[in-house]
C-alpha cells in the first residue's frame, strides 16, 4: 500500500519575476508547486531577478500596489494606496497572472498591509510612536482610524484581483521596530524578543487614548518602558518586565490587532467570489509584530480559511486547527538569504510533522537556478508514494 506525500505547495512570486519573461510560467510549474502566491501590495524592496531577459535588479522605491488602484474608492481620501512606479508599470499583476494561466497553476495575491515608510514619511501622524518619542515611518499605527480604513479597503481591493483564487495577508496586525530600513544601522545594541517588543509599543494620540481607557496612565506607562529599557541602553542586563502595568497595555493591543484581523477579513470575503481562501500570515503570540502578525490562534482559525506561519510555530495552531483549515509552512528556498533547498524535503517533513497541511516556499523569484533545481528535486522526492509501514512525515 502507498500514500501520496506531497500537500499542496505553493511558492512567492513577484509580477516582475514573470512580466516580460516568456519563459517563467513554464519553468514553474516544472517545479512541482501547485499554487503561486503573487504579490498585488507590498513595501519597498531592492531585489534580483536572476533569470529575466530585460533586468537582474529591481528597485521598488515605495510601497505600492502593483495594479492600478480603483478611483472610486480611494478618490479624496487623505491616505490611500501609492501605484508602483517604473518597476511594475500598470496592471503588472494582471499581466503576471495573464500569463500564468493555462500552467495549472493556481494564483493567490500577497497583500502586505501594516507596513509602508512612504505613507509614514508623508503622514508622520499614522505612525507607530516609540515610549521615547520615536516615529517609526515603516509601521503604521493600527489603531489610527485613517490607517485602519486604509488597510481594510486595501485589503479587499488587492486581494481580490481577476485570476486569484484566495489571498495570502501579511502583516495585518502591529508593525514595530524590527525592520531592515536603509543602511540600517541598529545593531550596535542587541536586543532580545522582549526589548524589541518594549520598542515596539506605541504610544500615539490614539494608543495613549486606547491604555488610558483600560484604566492605566500613558504617560507612566510610557516611563515604566523607559525604565524597562535602560539596562539595554546602558549594558547591564536584559531589558526589565512591566509587571502588572503591562496588562491593560497588552489587552489594548490585543483587541486592536484582533478587531482589524476581523474587519479585513469580512472586507475580502464580502468582495470575493464563493470558495475564495483567506489565509493570514501569523504568529500564535498575540503580541507579535511584524510580518506574521501576533494573533490568537483560536480565533484566527474560527475567521480565516488558515493561516501561513513559520516552522517552530506551526504546532500552536495546529492545537487549534478545526476541520479544514489551512497551516501553511513557510520555508525559505533561498540560499543566499539563509535558506536550505537543499534541506527542503527533511524541513517539510518536520513541517507536517508539526500540523502543516500546506507549504510555502520564499521565493521562486529570488531563488538561483540552483536553488529551483534542488526545490525541484525535493518536491518530486516528497511526491514519490511512501512505501508502507513508513510515515511519509517522517525523515528519512
Amino acid at each position: 500500500m502507498t500514500t501520496p506525500a506531497l500537500p499542496r505547495t505553493g511558492a512567492f512570486l513577484y509580477p516582475w519575476d514573470v512580466d516580460g519573461d516568456p519563459a517563467a510560467p513554464a519553468l514553474l510549474a516544472g517545479l512541482g508547486v501547485r499554487q503561486v502566491t503573487l504579490a498585488a501590495a507590498y513595501h519597498s524592496t531592492r531585489a534580483l531577478s536572476p533569470r529575466h531577459p530585460a533586468r537582474r535588479v529591481v528597485t521598488a522605491g515605495h510601497a505600492a500596489v502593483l495594479y492600478p488602484p480603483d478611483p472610486a474608492r480611494w478618490t479624496g481620501r487623505r491616505l490611500a494606496p501609492y501605484p508602483a512606479g517604473d518597476w511594475a508599470p500598470g496592471d503588472a499583476w494582471g499581466r503576471a497572472a495573464e500569463a500564468l494561466d493555462g500552467t495549472g497553476l493556481a494564483v493567490h495575491s500577497w497583500v502586505v498591509l501594516a507596513h509602508n515608510s512612504r505613507l509614514g514619511a508623508e503622514h508622520p501622524d499614522t505612525s507607530v510612536v516609540n515610549a521615547h518619542g520615536d516615529r517609526y515611518p515603516w509601521a503604521p499605527c493600527i489603531a489610527h482610524p485613517e490607517v485602519r480604513a486604509l488597510l481594510v479597503d486595501l485589503a479587499a481591493e488587492a486581494a481580490v484581483r481577476p485570476g486569484a483564487s484566495g489571498t495570502e495577508l501579511e502583516s495585518c496586525g502591529w508593525y514595530g521596530y524590527a525592520h531592515l530600513h536603509a543602511h540600517d544601522k541598529t545593531g550596535g545594541v542587541p536586543l532580545d524578543d522582549r526589548a524589541q517588543l518594549l520598542l515596539s509599543l506605541c504610544f500615539c494620540p490614539h494608543c495613549r487614548r486606547g491604555y488610558a481607557g483600560e484604566g492605566a496612565d500613558p504617560d507612566a506607562l510610557a516611563a515604566a518602558v523607559r525604565a524597562a529599557l535602560a539596562p539595554v541602553w546602558a549594558g547591564t542586563g536584559p531589558a526589565g518586565e512591566l509587571g502588572a502595568r503591562a496588562a491593560p497595555l497588552l489587552a489594548w493591543r490585543a483587541r486592536t490587532a484582533r478587531g482589524l484581523q476581523e474587519a479585513a477579513v469580512a472586507a475580502v470575503r464580502a468582495a470575493a467570489p464563493p470558495g475564495f481562501r483567506i489565509l493570514l500570515h501569523a504568529d500564535p503570540d498575540p503580541y507579535r509584530c511584524g510580518a506574521d502578525a501576533g494573533t490568537d490562534p483560536a480565533h484566527v482559525l474560527g475567521l480565516a480559511d488558515g493561516v501561513v506561519a513559520r516552522p517552530g510555530r506551526l504546532a500552536a495552531f495546529a492545537a487549534h486547527r478545526p476541520p479544514g483549515a489551512t497551516l501553511a509552512a513557510n520555508l525559505s528556498v533561498v540560499g543566499g538569504m539563509g535558506g536550505a533547498p537543499g534541506r527542503l524535503a527533511a524541513d517539510a517533513r518536520r513541517a507536517l510533522a508539526e500540523g502543516a497541511t500546506e507549504l510555502r516556499l520564499y521565493h521562486a523569484g529570488l531563488a538561483s537556478d540552483g536553488d529551483l533545481a534542488a526545490v525541484r528535486a525535493a518536491l518530486a522526492e516528497l511526491g514519490r508514494p511512501a512505501r508502507a509501514g513508513r510515515n511519509p512525515k517522517e525523515t528519512p
